[in-house]
């Protein structure tokens, strides 16, 4: 461990000891670290410390990534701890997403490719004063330079850049790129680095280079998906009647015909399809029939032109989005499935074509390839090889660590009830019902709050009816697609039924499932029900082909590991330090199954439970003979 260590902490706990240890030696050595440590460990402190050591000595660039604004104060609070025990001067940027560091009124309402063809049309036409205040003919303006300056006396999370860019009238996204410049630090979202179409403009507009960053991503187990899903596009029935009804609106109509023509082939194509139904479509039939009309890139090009000129008219423009697919539709297969679909709404069956990218590593083995190190950290990132071979580590040139958990054992319980299932074949009121009994028997036997997490919102709803008639706890729902005030505002709430008790009824991967601390008497019990499998669709079993061919584990990576890491995700928001006590129960027959038991971490020490209700009571010291 460095003797100039930077570590923000009088003390260093066992375990981050021997993380520091890792990383510091993965960094000396040029290699990439995936690191599973338990939550509640300090895993971003003992991630900053050694990477900016060794960046400030060798003049390199740390980049911590994370996947949620939210999670951005961690690490700004680490590195001002940092700067004042140790008073060394180093420079930190904090970024989010361009549209919510714009200042520009109403884009907010805007979708992010709309928002970044918006964005470079109105600043091209000369027509936002906050990017105009910045810079003059390229250069950083007076106003500029003295906002930046401004920026540059501290450590400053993003929304405190905005607040002082808001006062200055200047773009917070471009005092921030000038800042970033300098920085020795960068706070952002993966995409700053894993989506080449931001990471590329990122590194130019501000002369970093790969080989001389050190990435740490917090919270890792999210980046294959974050990966996947930014790399994937559709195009919808509702995208083209959007977009035939904007060119009709403008008098394009040769445009809107362009786009008839488009939605006729997909209808022809979609014909045998019943709603909820999907089918592989080739990249050439697709592009061969567009063909017959006009020239494909001449096709795209016509539609980027005309969607440049509507938003001249207006901030967005759906043929634009048609024309990115199209462009988008044209790239590899090695990767990436085409499906077509007609996808149930609440209204209408909808027709849908997708460009689906299956394996991440596309994107990411490049990047790894070029850094300095990459570091991926999270408190369910096993098993390691899994992510290794996700994201396209160069095996030789990658250490995998796994750490025990420093927590007591004796201060949670965890419980497997093997008694009901939400296994689609199994799936009834009368098993709804047995949730509904299964829950209100644990939640009612543990003193304070808990949380039960189902695999959809669908199947909450549907044992909520049956728990909301028999618990004796105030119930809370969380409803899907809320708003960042109503997240908190529910959360908040449930926080003070502390005392009382009270049940949270959420999703799998709704806004509670991970990035929530809830340390102490705040939550005493998390209850799991069933298994959140992908649906059996046709992504899931191109999933499963795929890794099965280029691993020979399809099942496991495509399908069984994927899920089971959702489900320690949730199983982690109960303890959270080494004195919270809790219990945490996994409520269905399948995690007996040695298919799903297998995916138990070892320290985990799950045991099987009959009686929940008695082994809670003996838990909590309340069970009276």
């Amino acid at each position: 461990m460095p003797s100039d260590l930077l570590f923000p902490h009088d003390k260093i706990r066992p375990i981050q000891k021997e993380v520091i240890e890792d990383i510091t030696k993965a960094l000396e050595n040029k290699e990439h670290i995936l690191l599973h440590a338990p939550t509640g460990l300090g895993k971003s402190a003992a991630a900053l410390a050694p990477a900016l050591t060794y960046a400030l000595k060798n003049k390199r660039t740390v980049f911590f990534l994370t996947s949620r604004h939210t999670q951005h104060q961690i690490a700004i609070n680490t590195l001002r701890e940092i700067k004042k025990k140790y008073h060394v001067q180093f420079t930190v940027a904090d970024i989010i997403g361009k549209k919510w560091m714009c200042l520009f009124p109403g884009v907010q309402e805007l979708q992010s490719g709309e928002f970044t063809e918006f964005c470079k049309a109105t600043v091209e036409a000369g027509k936002c004063e906050f990017y105009s205040n910045v810079r003059t003919n390229f250069k950083v303006s007076v106003q500029g330079k003295k906002t930046l300056e401004e920026v540059k006396e501290g450590i400053h999370h993003a929304e405190e850049v905005i607040t002082l860019c808001r006062q200055d009238t200047v773009c917070p996204y471009e005092i921030t790129l000038e800042l970033i410049k300098d920085a020795d630090v960068i706070v952002g979202d993966y995409s700053y680095i894993f989506n080449p179409l931001i990471s590329d403009v990122l590194l130019k507009k501000t002369g970093k280079i790969l080989e001389n960053c050190i990435v740490i991503v917090d919270e890792g187990h999210n980046l294959p998906n974050r990966v996947r899903s930014a790399a994937s596009v559709k195009l919808t029935g509702i995208m083209l009647k959007n977009g035939i009804k904007e060119a009709k609106k403008y008098q394009y109509k040769e445009t809107a015909a362009c786009l008839v023509m488009i939605q006729n082939i997909l209808n022809r194509k979609a014909q045998q399809l019943l709603p909820g139904q999907q089918k592989l479509i080739e990249k050439e039939e697709f592009a061969q029939e567009l063909n017959t009309y006009k020239e494909y890139e001449k096709l795209v090009d016509d539609l980027n032109f005309i969607a440049e000129a509507v938003r001249q008219l207006q901030k967005k423009s759906a043929i634009g989005g048609i024309a990115k697919f199209l462009e988008l539709w044209q790239g590899t297969s090695e990767g990436y499935a085409r499906i077509l679909e007609i996808a149930r709404t609440k209204n209408e069956a909808v027709i849908a074509l997708h460009y689906k990218c299956l394996d991440p590593a596309v994107v990411t083995k490049q990047i790894l390839d070029k850094t300095h190190s990459t570091i991926i950290m999270s408190g369910t990132l096993t098993p390691t090889n899994l992510y290794r071979d996700l994201l396209g580590f160069d095996k030789e040139r990658t250490e995998e660590h796994v750490y025990d958990n420093p927590f007591p054992e004796k201060n949670r319980l965890v419980l497997i009830i093997p008694k009901t299932t939400t296994k689609f074949t199994e799936r009834s009121e009368h098993q709804f019902n047995a949730i509904a009994q299964q829950c209100t028997t644990i939640t009612n036997a543990v003193k304070g709050n808990s949380i039960i997490f189902f695999p959809s919102y669908a199947i909450r709803d549907a044992v909520a009816k049956y728990f909301n008639t028999v618990s004796r706890k105030r119930v809370f729902l969380e409803m899907s697609g809320m708003r960042k005030e109503e997240k908190s505002d529910l959360l908040e709430r449930f926080k003070a039924c502390k005392d009382a008790g009270a049940v949270l009824l959420a999703a799998v991967s709704g806004s509670y499932g991970e990035g929530i601390d809830l340390p102490g008497d705040l939550l005493r019990c998390v209850v799991v029900v069933g298994l959140p499998l992908l649906a059996p669709d046709l992504e899931t079993k191109q999933l499963i082909e795929y890794f099965e061919k280029k691993f020979k584990k399809g099942w496991d990576y495509g399908y069984v590991f994927p899920a089971f890491n959702k489900v320690l995700q949730n199983a982690g928001r109960c303890i959270r330090t080494e004195t919270d006590r809790g219990v945490i129960i996994f409520l269905d027959e399948r995690y007996a199954w040695p298919m799903y038991s297998r995916c138990f971490p070892e320290d985990l020490n799950v045991e099987m439970s009959r009686e929940p209700e008695l082994d809670i009571q003996l838990f909590f010291g309340k069970y009276i003979k």
